[in-house]
């Protein structure tokens, strides 16, 4: 491995969450030579992070944590100090709260879990009215069937998704980061080898250009196993949202919301200032899109899971969306929705972010995995990054954070990974009957994998 300095040449494949995070990280280190390269304008539109919000939830480790939780609970620590305390992303944070709820015994016990060692900390929620009255008069107005949890209005919230992503972006370019964007310019085709294979050198795009660099760091979300091969550990799956106008008036009353999430249902987040649009996601296992073509650690005819970008859901998805506000909120249950699309991340095994050095491979730092849990961390994961690069990652979490591979051996591509909702099963975009964009249009399904624009989930 080539001794880096702050005058080594830095490339990040991927300009989305995780690379602009990345940049910002290795910027305020003093790092001279970084250049990112992403395929779209920053906020890309295909990227999960260019979003009106997301859930945010603060957290710290304890003594009794093992060691899955020390990881997910320093992280948190970290991640809250950020959103803050650090003025690139503190303005961005609203700690209004949040709610957990289910209806099924089993999910029940599974949320109550959320709260453990906390309990004094939550109000349970047993019947239509508490859930009411956790929200200004007028805004819940569903009839809940069946619904229990719990709710705290404090130590979570939601975070404005695409103003921190253009913060952070912004912020990295002030201090010099050379960002490279463009269907030719900045896409990336494949990663650039040393003649022995055992280095990677920098990244190639469409243009033709060879970008060589001393330290090569990809960061391309679902799509990080398109270039590189990451021995199964990534599942790309796809989750669903849209959004809902709201009036002026509607707007002003759902301001300052917590966060209403059950895992059987979905969740909402308050409408954004901007639009007045009411974002809200049906939950389900996810999506995958099996197909059999070669990428980088699959040969012709091994299936394996794929993204494309669709700004559309399928018509089941929107079905589940409309129940669930139905049970919520029907006054808006059956508005046309204002947007809608497919989002996607990378699943690893154990749901655990990945962020190393491949074994074999000099010059490449991996970080990929986000697993429904990328946008959270933004503000730490360009750190994580950069300490694992410069070899000085805290030893619990890159121990965490490691290249694992074994533990994709016999893989089960169906598993639904602690997720509920939806028909209780990880679905595929094949099998889907038909598209919307919930405005009482419908096209017929199509074969997903000829799409070619490809979604990049951080």
């Amino acid at each position: 491995m080539v001794s880096l300095t702050k005058n080594s040449s830095i490339l990040i494949v991927g300009g989305g969450t995780w690379g602009c995070s990345t940049a910002l990280h290795l910027a305020r280190r003093g790092y001279k030579n970084v250049t990112v390269l992403e395929a779209h304008p920053i906020p890309s539109p295909i990227s999960a992070g260019n979003d009106v919000n997301k859930i945010m939830e603060e957290g710290e480790p304890s003594e009794t944590d093992t060691e899955e939780q020390y990881v997910w609970n320093r992280m948190h620590q970290l991640t809250t100090k950020y959103w803050k305390e650090d003025h690139v992303f503190k303005s961005f944070y609203h700690p209004t709260g949040i709610i957990f709820s289910a209806i099924s015994d089993d999910v029940y016990e599974h949320v109550k879990g959320y709260t453990k060692g906390t309990e004094s900390e939550w109000a349970a929620l047993n019947s239509p009215e508490d859930f009411k009255k956790t929200m200004p008069q007028g805004v819940l107005q569903g009839d809940f069937p069946g619904w229990k949890g719990f709710w705290k209005d404090h130590g979570a919230g939601w975070v404005f998704a695409r103003g921190a992503m253009v913060s952070a972006y912004e912020e990295a370019l002030k201090l010099g980061v050379n960002f490279i964007t463009g269907e030719s310019a900045g896409k990336v085709t494949t990663l650039l080898y040393s003649d022995s294979k055992d280095t990677i050198t920098g990244a190639q795009t469409v243009d033709g250009t060879s970008h060589y660099a001393d330290q090569t760091i990809l960061c391309a979300g679902a799509n990080g196993d398109l270039l590189f091969d990451f021995e199964q550990q990534l599942r790309p799956t796809a989750w669903t949202l849209a959004h809902i106008p709201l009036s002026i008036e509607e707007a002003a009353l759902f301001k300052n919301l917590p966060v209403l999430y059950n895992p059987e249902r979905g969740f909402f987040v308050e409408p954004d200032a901007e639009k007045r649009e009411l974002k809200f996601c049906d939950e389900h296992p996810g999506y995958i899109n099996m197909v059999k073509t070669a990428t980088p650690g699959y040969r012709e005819g091994t299936t394996h899971s794929q993204p494309f970008a669709r700004h559309q859901i399928p018509v089941e998805s929107e079905t589940r969306m409309r129940k669930f506000l139905q049970e919520a909120m029907p006054q808006i249950a059956n508005r046309d929705f204002s947007f809608a699309r497919i989002c996607w991340d990378a699943d690893t095994v154990d749901r655990q972010f990945l962020i190393d050095r491949p074994k074999g491979k000099s010059g490449l730092v991996v970080a990929a995995g986000g697993s429904g849990m990328g946008f959270m961390m933004m503000p730490v994961v360009g750190q994580l990054i950069v300490d694992r690069m410069e070899d000085v990652l805290e030893e619990r979490l890159q121990k965490g954070l490691r290249w694992r591979p074994e533990q994709a051996i016999g893989r089960d591509w169906q598993a639904i990974q602690d997720r509920h909702g939806g028909e209780g099963k990880i679905m595929d975009f094949h099998d889907v009957k038909g598209w919307t964009s919930g405005k009482g249009d419908q096209v017929p399904n199509a074969e997903p994998a000829k799409d070619t624009k490809m979604c990049n989930s951080m």
